[in-house]
């Protein structure tokens, strides 16, 4: 008996559920990738002497560039991407905080290397310095955090929230002629909430009223805000007296924070920024604290995942979703006023070049949490920054380095994410019966 009850389970023992399978080889394939790669990287670099500057900008005479040998980071990296394989090839990832450190070395580790790669074998030493990412990460990944928060609230909400371009588009457009009008900068900020309050009324409208599909109608809303912002833009005339009332907006100047903007390296890149950067700040930890430490927030994810069950308890459904989605409006609003009078000033046709469809990415890959949707945006905001440093050099082709934003978009999500739970009534109106 004893025998026959080892050897079931023993044979229990091996029987392995599909997905953890399913993890094991996705984990082996992306760290032998990373491994090999930086292997590459190791082999093809001759003179690995790297310039760098922890400031966002070059400035020889204030800050002069250091040197550093690249292989004393390359090599490292090595040894940390196949540690990685090696417990990845018998299964020894944790799924807890401490697998999601070991992914994050490896990242980090790929990064690093690729780093080294792409500025070693320079023709002459030092003629391009390697900068610090960070301000121009935190700088571009604004509108992608306000964006991603905005589909995190609608659809938490339960409703799906493809027109974030389009909010993106009319904020950014109203921004501008707000603040050119009032020649303040930061009523223009006013100016693209309302824009995006409106897009978010409209959405609202047909989705829960008029029980519109909402992935059509999404892309509707779209086609409207870009075709209405280019007729519009279309109107103002080239006088530039007429022009400065309509389309010469002022820009969000920076702001220094006392004390925290001295700190080394970070402070500068964190809090010597814009007001709108600040925002950015304070709704992440809002839209948390909203949707995790409140009734409002709890009713909020209720009707995005069982309205009926929510409808029972007295929870009005469609009033809930409807203040969902105008809030979503108010963020993403102010993520459309970063293309003008957070950035650039004058608007221009399709300012938001395709961001709304990032952040909607960024909302995937941080699974609908406020916290992980705005850390994807970082990391898209990264890759864009990465894009625009590199393209000084002649490593990479430049057709692959201005595709590489969205290529990472597309592996991140499709690779790194996969199958992801969206909330339980996501897209589904609520008719009361």
């Amino acid at each position: 008996m004893s025998a026959a009850t080892a050897v079931s389970t023993t044979g229990a023992a091996e029987v392995r559920d599909r997905a953890d399978v399913r993890r094991q080889v996705k984990l082996v394939v992306v760290y032998a990738l990373a491994f090999l790669a930086l292997v590459v990287f190791a082999l093809t670099t001759d003179d690995a002497t790297i310039s760098y500057t922890l400031e966002p900008t070059v400035n020889r005479k204030e800050h002069p560039p250091g040197e550093l040998n690249g292989f004393l980071v390359l090599w490292p990296a090595l040894v940390v991407s196949l540690l990685a394989l090696a417990l990845a090839v018998v299964n020894r990832v944790p799924r807890t905080w401490v697998g999601t450190v070991l992914h994050l070395a490896v990242g980090l580790a790929f990064f690093a290397g690729f780093l080294v790669w792409a500025y070693a074998d320079q023709e002459v030493a030092g003629s391009i310095v390697m900068t610090n990412p960070l301000p121009g990460t935190i700088r571009l990944a604004t509108p992608l955090v306000f964006g991603a928060l905005a589909g995190v609230l609608c659809e938490r909400a339960g409703v799906i929230n493809i027109a974030i371009e389009g909010q993106f588009l009319m904020g950014a457009f109203f921004a501008a002629v707000a603040s050119s009008l009032a020649y303040n900068a930061e009523i223009g900020l006013l100016g693209g909430v309302l824009a995006g309050v409106a897009m978010s009324a409209l959405l609202a409208v047909f989705a829960m009223r008029y029980l519109v599909n909402q992935v059509v109608l999404g892309v509707v809303l779209i086609a409207l805000a870009t075709g209405l912002t280019s007729f519009l833009l279309s109107q103002i005339p080239n006088d530039p007296e007429i022009k400065g009332y309509l389309n010469e907006p002022l820009i969000l100047p920076r702001i220094d924070i006392p004390v925290l903007s001295d700190i080394p390296v970070i402070g500068p890149s964190l809090f010597s920024q814009t007001l709108l950067v600040y925002l950015m700040y304070l709704s992440v930890a809002l839209v948390t604290w909203l949707l995790f430490q409140t009734r409002w927030g709890l009713r909020v994810r209720a009707v995005g995942e069982h309205p009926k069950a929510a409808d029972t308890v007295g929870i009005k459904v469609n009033r809930v979703r409807w203040q969902a989605v105008l809030l979503g409006g108010v963020f993403a609003g102010l993520g459309g006023a970063f293309f003008t009078v957070g950035s650039t000033g004058s608007f221009d046709n399709g300012a938001s070049a395709g961001n709304g469809f990032i952040a909607l990415a960024a909302v995937i890959m941080g699974r609908w949490h406020p916290v992980f949707a705005s850390l994807a945006a970082l990391f898209f905001g990264f890759m864009w920054t990465l894009q625009s440093q590199l393209a000084f050099l002649d490593r990479i082709p430049g057709e692959l380095l201005r595709a590489s934003p969205y290529l990472a978009t597309v592996i991140a999500v499709a690779g790194f994410v996969g199958r992801v739970r969206t909330p339980a009534a996501d897209g589904e109106p609520y008719v009361k019966s």
